[in-house]
């Protein structure tokens, strides 16, 4: 059975128009995902771009990748990602066993990254896993006008905070039984179920999220300084 990378790739982007293939080093924004995936070939057998968009489609087969028609009831700027992950698996006639879903707006990721998080996914015999990282912040709550620390009491030093994470977005790895269960129940489909293994990233890539220009020009800074020789 195969483990397959789907990279879900809408055209729509109000926030930065046609972000996913805006130019990151010279090459477009979902480029960077579909090397990362052929990258692993040892891991990846197969890598799809779900897109609704006619150039991210050229691009992604340009650059050796399959291509999904994404429907555009599933397009829409409120629809989970697991409805473009599930319609991709509901095309392909293989039997896949591993979904590893990268997302484009994550472009820059620590080079053994999938191969570490592959290793624990397999070893801890995991129906899902997803990346993490510690916040090292002190957050709290206004109410009635008044600061209400959350997770920290005043004064506190950040190094002896409780360890909180957040969750990243640099890597996904789902059973397709997840994702894709015996009734199709599309209510059932998760990308991330209860039991989830949160495999922990200390990287500077785990801060990069693209959505707005300042995030493309702190991925473009991170790139130049950390990626090129």
């Amino acid at each position: 059975m195969k483990t397959i990378s789907i990279i879900p790739a809408r055209g729509g982007s109000k926030r930065l128009p046609e972000k996913n293939i805006k130019l990151l080093g010279g090459i477009p924004l979902i480029v960077h995902s579909i090397l990362y995936a052929q990258a692993n070939k040892e891991i990846i057998d197969e890598v799809y771009v779900s897109t609704d968009d006619q150039k991210i489609k050229e691009i992604a087969l340009q650059y050796g990748a399959k291509v999904m028609d994404r429907p555009e009831d599933i397009s829409g700027d409120f629809e989970p990602t697991v409805s473009a992950v599930k319609h991709t698996l509901e095309q392909i006639t293989d039997e896949v066993e591993n979904v590893v879903l990268l997302q484009p707006t994550n472009p820059l990721r620590p080079e053994n990254l999938m191969k570490e998080a592959f290793q624990e996914f397999i070893k801890n015999n995991c129906d899902s896993l997803f990346t993490v990282t510690r916040n090292h912040q002190k957050f709290g709550k206004i109410i009635a006008d008044k600061y209400i620390p959350f997770n920290y009491e005043i004064g506190q030093r950040s190094q002896d905070l409780e360890p909180l994470y957040f969750e990243n977005g640099l890597l996904y790895i789902t059973k397709a039984s997840l994702i894709l269960p015996l009734d199709c129940a599309r209510s059932d489909s998760k990308i991330i179920s209860e039991n989830a293994y949160p495999f922990d990233v200390n990287h500077v890539f785990a801060n990069v999220d693209i959505d707005t220009q300042e995030d493309f020009d702190y991925a473009e800074y991170l790139y130049k300084k950390l990626q090129t020789p």
